[in-house]
């Protein structure tokens, strides 16, 4: 298994976002802790640009031990390819992207996990569509020739730039399968544990702040329990909870619809 964390240094809304600060260690650097805690995850590495803006970011992750790949600044779909080239990896490639700091472990290994069980039945899994997990626990998994057919195939800038969207919108083509929340409950839309705006990252670091120093192996229950007892936490970033990429493309895309995003 080949776990690719997609990552940039920063955006229009919150520069250098991979920097910031969580329990004195960098924000990218903490979600490769997490993501390296999955026992499934197998080999690990960041893909960022190949543009000079991101040096800083490479340069982070080498002084970490960090492997990185660097690629296309747009087209993640290329990015994704060539890494999984680069790596050698012919079996399955797990697609997560570095604004997910508080991402549970247990659910990558759930979704993995079923990738694992059902060897063979499947050319992309993932807990996305639809999403039931707080948005932030983002996982998708994918066989290498699925991902070589998309990067020879897909055409539309929103699959290039997104990577995924050429499997799930194109059903009657690839065996898809989808991981939900196994308690039932959906906090796709209500839960945010994503970062893309100062709000975003004030609730994470509180939520490390709260967690770690006891406990740097908390998970998602470990979260919600704390969300319960400190609901100035969970109001940090609430008014931004269900608003992700695809209120940009409702228009373009078959399979996601209005009731899957917020407009800001």
């Amino acid at each position: 298994m080949l776990t690719l964390i997609q990552a940039r240094r920063g955006s229009s809304r919150l520069p250098d976002k991979v920097s910031l600060d969580l329990c004195g260690r960098p924000l990218l650097v903490r979600q490769v802790e997490r993501v390296q805690q999955a026992k499934l995850a197998g080999r690990v590495a960041v893909i960022t640009t190949d543009e000079a803006s991101d040096d800083p970011l490479a340069a982070l992750c080498e002084q970490h031990g960090i492997e990185v790949f660097r690629g296309s600044a747009l087209d993640l779909l290329d990015r994704h390819y060539q890494a999984a080239t680069h790596f050698d990896e012919t079996r399955a490639v797990v697609k997560i992207p570095s604004d997910c700091p508080l991402i549970d472990p247990a659910i990558i290994d759930k979704v993995l996990g079923f990738y694992t069980e059902t060897a063979g039945q499947y050319d992309f899994i993932s807990n996305l569509h639809p999403a039931t997990y707080p948005d932030g626990n983002d996982v998708e998994v994918m066989t290498f020739a699925a991902l070589e057919t998309a990067w020879r195939e897909a055409r539309r800038p929103l699959e290039r730039e997104h990577t995924t969207p050429f499997f799930w919108e194109n059903p009657d083509r690839f065996r898809l399968a989808n991981v939900a929340w196994e308690t039932g409950l959906d906090y796709s839309m209500s839960h945010r544990f994503t970062i893309d705006y100062p709000a975003d990252y004030e609730f994470i670091k509180a939520v490390y702040e709260a967690l770690y120093p006891a406990n740097p192996h908390f998970g998602l229950e470990d979260i919600l329990t704390l969300l319960k007892q400190r609901p100035d936490i969970y109001a940090l970033n609430a008014d931004l909870a269900g608003v992700n990429w695809y209120r940009n493309h409702l228009d373009e895309l078959k399979t996601v619809d209005a009731g899957n995003t917020k407009q800001l």
